[in-house]
């Protein structure tokens, strides 16, 4: 990854505030930064939750309606378990013994996917340089034109009608396809530098590969068939790479957010400001979506302190908020899911032509 884009130290007074703002809130609760007996409670549902699902959708001779209808549950337990458990593991903010964190973050290779590749391309990439064409390759999406110096192709005129298939696929495509390809081709982008990949990552690499096939697909079909086993992957994997998808659209790829063309690898203004202008907030109100996407809908106190449990997150928000008042710094937020989710789609079709 490029370390050549650099961030204003001149003047950086509202990071220093906030950051004493936050810190005094912690001392003066006493509360540790990370999870606490809610995260643990949470995560042992999902976790009782994913392991029920599929011994029944495996092992117990189900009606089909209803094989379906928990299929559908099962792909968005997978995504909650990667917004709520891996999510916090993967920043350390699970819990503060590491050990725990680390055991828990590889819940994303019992899943599919690879949690180094994953450390590298959100942690590193996307947080430190959010919304940057050819830095954040969480904006990289194929055949999707998310930022102005993407290259306008002729199918991206119709994106925001095809989306949502994208969108449903992107799961299935990240775990069965470009983590192989970021494998044997060594870098997370076409245009960066290789990545360092220890042997013992690389052994982890097709044990957890091999794990996860033979529990999504070879033993459902000895068990079931192999067509209930394709439908049942095809459906709760949509679910899940919707969920997810979506999720991560809606708190960058808005109206309100900026997406910065980097003139002589300088951005103008502080790395917290940069986090807060092109990141956005919605529908914190609802406490229902805040424990089902794991404070994500809080993505601007997400991204501004990964290290904090995102239990935290209804706490911080107000701090933040205020802050960005007093230095007159506007606060991107949508009142609710489907307001923000029109934002989107008229960034789609914005960036369409």
């Amino acid at each position: 990854m490029s370390q050549s884009v650099k961030f204003s130290n001149v003047n950086t007074l509202f990071s220093k505030t906030l950051k004493q703002k936050i810190n005094n809130y912690f001392q003066n609760s006493l509360q540790p930064k990370t999870g606490n007996h809610k995260i643990y409670l949470k995560a042992a549902i999902l976790l009782i939750s994913f392991a029920v699902l599929y011994l029944l959708l495996v092992f117990a001779p189900l009606h089909w309606s209803i094989a379906l209808a928990l299929c559908v549950i099962f792909g968005a337990n997978l995504a909650a378990i990667g917004f709520n458990i891996m999510h916090d593991a993967g920043h350390n903010s699970f819990s503060d013994n590491k050990n725990l964190n680390t055991v828990l973050s590889y819940s994303l290779n019992l899943l599919g996917g690879n949690i180094y590749f994953w450390k590298l391309k959100h942690n590193i990439a996307h947080h430190t340089y959010t919304n940057i064409d050819g830095e954040d390759h969480d904006i990289e999406v194929k055949f999707m034109r998310i930022h102005h110096d993407q290259k306008l192709r002729k199918h991206h005129r119709y994106q925001r009608f095809y989306f949502p298939l994208l969108y449903g696929i992107s799961y299935l495509a990240w775990i069965f396809y470009q983590d192989y390809e970021k494998y044997f081709r060594g870098r997370m982008g076409h245009k960066t530098e290789q990545f360092h990949f220890p042997v013992k990552e690389r052994i982890i690499f097709w044990v957890s590969k091999l794990i996860h096939f033979s529990l999504f697909v070879i033993v459902p079909i000895i068990f079931v068939g192999w067509l209930p086993t394709l439908i049942g992957l095809l459906i709760s994997g949509t679910v899940c790479g919707m969920s997810l998808a979506t999720v991560f659209q809606l708190a960058h790829v808005v109206e309100e957010t900026e997406f910065k063309t980097i003139d002589q690898s300088k951005v103008e203004e502080e790395w917290m400001i940069h986090q807060i202008q092109s990141t956005a907030n919605f529908a914190t109100g609802s406490k229902v979506l805040t424990w089902l996407l794991g404070g994500l809908n809080f993505q601007v106190e997400h991204h501004l302190f990964p290290k904090i449990s995102h239990v935290h997150y209804p706490a911080l928000n107000r701090i933040v908020k205020q802050t960005c008042k007093e230095y007159k710094i506007q606060y991107n937020e949508f009142r609710s899911f489907w307001t923000a989710f029109r934002s989107h789609l008229k960034v789609l079709e914005a960036l369409s032509k």
